[in-house]
């Protein structure tokens, strides 16, 4: 558990020979939670997820293969990683594919923190995509100057949202 309420988090690049099993169980932790959160926006009742699609293994199983090409960045808390930003940089595009903060972290400015680093670290304009019932990240993405998009993902109630460069 984090201690000190008054710490700021330090972002910096992950380095997945040692920091593997931290960033596969943040993106599990985000992964089981969008899905649960699906589950439960489309009204259907599910006991606790236990096994992730297959689609998702690769990036709890191996981060390392499953990000190669991939800024991963970290966000350290007490000595703790409570977070993960994944981008891809690529045509003068960079796309943030993951952004997480532990939920017991959550107001202290650690997914602030992360997108600010993964902002600093674009080439062009940045792209994300995001479930339209997570306003509190959608509110953090306008507060950096995000705006919505035409859809560029078919997924229903899924919200696309462009950072010009």
């Amino acid at each position: 558990m984090v201690d000190r309420a008054d710490a700021s988090p330090r972002v910096r690049p992950a380095d997945l020979r040692h920091d593997t099993p931290a960033v596969a169980a943040a993106v599990r932790a985000y992964l089981v939670q969008t899905e649960e959160e699906k589950r439960r926006e489309s009204g259907t009742e599910s006991a606790a997820l236990l096994v992730l699609p297959e689609r998702y293994r690769p990036e709890v199983d191996d981060p390392s293969a499953a990000y190669d090409g991939c800024r991963v960045l970290v966000a350290d808390l007490d000595d703790r990683v409570v977070g993960v930003v994944v981008s891809l940089a690529r045509g003068g595009i960079t796309e943030v594919k993951r952004l997480w903060a532990d939920p017991r972290v959550r107001g202290r400015g650690v997914g602030s923190a992360l997108l600010d680093a993964a902002i600093a670290d674009a080439e062009g304009e940045v792209r994300l995509s995001v479930w339209e019932w997570r306003e509190r990240a959608i509110r953090l993405y306008e507060s950096r100057g995000f705006r919505r998009a035409e859809s560029w993902d078919p997924r229903p109630r899924l919200v696309c949202m462009i950072r010009p460069a």
